[in-house]
């Protein structure tokens, strides 16, 4: 396993506006499949791949999703551009 970077420098959090319920599922199962361990609730830890982050879905259905720890190899960008990629296809575009 490679080794994992604890994100001092800051990865901007990820934000979701307008999460309906049926979205949120699905994202959460997405991230599952892709290896990502996640808890179950409206906010906790995503795990998996090398990755810690985490998430929470307020009262307004935001999901704002914050990179704790990522592997060394692997940028911000690619994270938040999967976590984006898997929105998409629960909204159906």
């Amino acid at each position: 396993m490679g080794e994992r970077k604890i994100d001092t420098q800051g990865c901007q959090g990820i934000r979701f506006k307008n999460v309906t319920p049926e979205v949120f599922s699905c994202l959460m199962k997405k991230l599952q499949s892709y290896g990502i361990e996640v808890l179950p609730g409206n906010s906790g830890v995503l795990e998996g791949n090398g990755i810690v982050a985490h998430f929470s879905l307020d009262s307004e259905a935001n999901l704002i999703i914050e990179i704790k720890e990522r592997p060394l190899d692997t940028y911000c960008g690619q994270i938040s551009g999967k976590f984006r990629a898997f929105w998409r296809e629960c909204q159906g575009l």
